[in-house]
């Protein structure tokens, strides 16, 4: 049966600016709103919704507040309460294993290629990307670097190891194209490793994926041997 309370038009168009542009499309007492929406099915809740983030300090605070806390809200019921704590922990679960996924293990460029073509950061992307590592090799975060034929500054490279507490790395230039090698990858690839190696940060390697191939800068030669 179609929704016939005032409010009904209004949800409407809420749910179809989070499917156009997700929460960036939203206000945060919107995104609390169309929450409650599906708890409470025939009430105007955007006062309520407004009334959580002014005494909860944010949408952060209205996550984080326990069920019990949050039915102490006037007119917050259980179903409400639920909902919210549901989502904080649907989200906890999500971001943990995500985080346990990056993790993986790095034992080979494929894995490298995987492994960013996996993460938020690279998934369908084209471009520069450096996959930072533990002594496990285990990744500790990815980072797009840009455009692959801009002006790559290695020491931004070296920077971000820094801030991911890195003791190696892998660069990888995703392409949608045919894997193909160039001579500013190829001097790219030495600037990196001769600026890695100056303050003991391994450079693994400079990968080239493709659609079609996948090229490694050290089986291609650029890069000394390793020790």
């Amino acid at each position: 049966m179609a929704e016939t309370h005032p409010a009904s038009g209004h949800r409407k168009r809420l749910k179809e600016r989070f499917l156009k542009s997700s929460l960036q499309g939203l206000h945060d007492y919107e995104a609390v709103e169309l929450l409650l929406t599906y708890a409470i099915p025939r009430r105007d809740v955007k006062p309520l919704a407004k009334k959580l983030l002014k005494e909860f300090k944010g949408l952060k605070g209205v996550l984080e507040a326990s069920p019990e806390r949050l039915k102490e809200a006037s007119g917050l019921g259980e179903a409400s309460a639920l909902l919210l704590a549901l989502v904080r922990e649907a989200a906890r679960a999500y971001l943990s294993e995500r985080n346990t996924s990056l993790r993986g293990v790095v034992s080979s460029p494929k894995d490298a290629v995987r492994v960013l073509r996996d993460s938020p950061e690279g998934a369908g992307k084209e471009g520069l990307f450096a996959l930072y590592l533990n002594t496990k090799n285990e990744v500790l975060g990815v980072e797009s670097m840009g455009e692959e034929e801009g002006p790559i500054s290695p020491k931004a490279v070296i920077r971000k190891a820094f801030s991911h507490n890195a003791r190696s790395m892998i660069l990888v230039n995703s392409k949608k194209a045919k894997a193909a090698a160039s001579q500013r990858e190829r001097a790219l690839a030495a600037e990196i490793e001769a600026a890695a190696s100056s303050i003991d940060i391994l450079f693994h390697d400079y990968l080239i994926a493709g659609q079609e191939g996948l090229l490694s800068a050290r089986e291609l030669g650029w890069l000394r041997a390793k020790n």
